[in-house]
This record gives C-alpha cells, sequence and structure tokens, in this order.
C-alpha cells in the first residue's frame, strides 16, 4: 500500500521531470549552434591590413565588415580609432582626434556586409624607438537616426585579402610603428 504523500511526492517528480525536459527543448531550439555564431563572428570583424610599409610609412590601415541585418529603413555605420600600447601601464590607450574617423557610413539594409577601412599616419617614434598599435572599431546599425545595435572589436589577424592590403595578404592585430 502506498502512502498519500508518497503519491504525490511522486506526482511532483514527474511534474518536475516533464518540465526541465520541455525547458531543454525549447533552449535547445533557441540556442545558435556553433556553426550559427561562427558565421556571425565570422562576418564582423577588424583588422589591421597596412603596418608601416614602404610604400606607407608611419601608416597604420585598418579594415573591418560588418553584416546587415536586412529590416527597413536601417543605415551600417563604422568608426575607426587607434590606440597605442603602454607597458608601463600594460594597457591601450587612444591617440586621439587625429586617429579617430568618426562614423562613417559604410552601407544599407540591403547589403549583405558593410566593409569599409581607414589609413592612419602617425608621427614617427624617436630614434631606436616603436610604438605598438592596434585598431579598434565600433560598428553601429541605426534606424531613423536611432542606434538599434552597437558592437565593438579590437583588430585581430586572420583577414588576408582585404582590399587596400600592403603587401597584398597582409591581415594583423597589432602594428608596431618604427
Amino acid at each position: 500500500m502506498v502512502n498519500a504523500s508518497a503519491t504525490l511526492s511522486l506526482r511532483m517528480s514527474r511534474r518536475l521531470i516533464t518540465a526541465c525536459s520541455i525547458a531543454a527543448v525549447v533552449l535547445a531550439a533557441s540556442a545558435p549552434t556553433a556553426h550559427g555564431e561562427a558565421v556571425a563572428r565570422s562576418k564582423l570583424w577588424a583588422t589591421i591590413n597596412v603596418c608601416d610599409t614602404a610604400a606607407h610609412p608611419n601608416t597604420i590601415g585598418i579594415r573591418a565588415s560588418m553584416p546587415g541585418a536586412r529590416k527597413r529603413g536601417e543605415r551600417l555605420f563604422m568608426r575607426f580609432q587607434v590606440q597605442f600600447y603602454r607597458p608601463a601601464s600594460d594597457s591601450w590607450h587612444h591617440i586621439g582626434p587625429s586617429a579617430d574617423s568618426g562614423f562613417v557610413p559604410v552601407g544599407s539594409r540591403r547589403s549583405k556586409a558593410g566593409q569599409s577601412g581607414r589609413n592612419f599616419t602617425l608621427q614617427p617614434p624617436p630614434r631606436r624607438a616603436s610604438h605598438v598599435v592596434r585598431g579598434l572599431v565600433t560598428f553601429e546599425w541605426r534606424r531613423g537616426g536611432e542606434v538599434a545595435k552597437r558592437a565593438v572589436r579590437v583588430t585581430r589577424a586572420g583577414r588576408p585579402n582585404t582590399v587596400g592590403a600592403d603587401p597584398p595578404e597582409f591581415s594583423a592585430a597589432t602594428c608596431e610603428i618604427r
């Protein structure tokens, strides 16, 4: 003979198991796949494609790409900034207005991806010294003049064949200006 509290406990356990099973199915269905996340990350990127070459002395080139969300009235914008590394504080700092593009339009909702880039010529360092710099790109998706979404990326290596690269296959996370 089963007592009433054991029957109640069994029913509650079954309901809890059912609820957890349903929640797991819903979460699995709504969670992006690893492949989907990789694709999304690959469409939003920033890299250095020029770094103090003979053709571009004391210059850092930053190139970036962002996907369009294809929503009515959406416009894509990017802001390119250069940061320098300060070893004493082990931190990155903005150079300032001379190394800041402000927000630049790069496409509309019809774009599968908006790409753009900027070159910044920096003050050469003192003799036998160098500056280590990187790019910081702020991406904005705007609708009706309002920011609908914003993302920020620092430059990373691994984007060969970018427009304007010097040399043609160059892609780096940081750049040393000598």
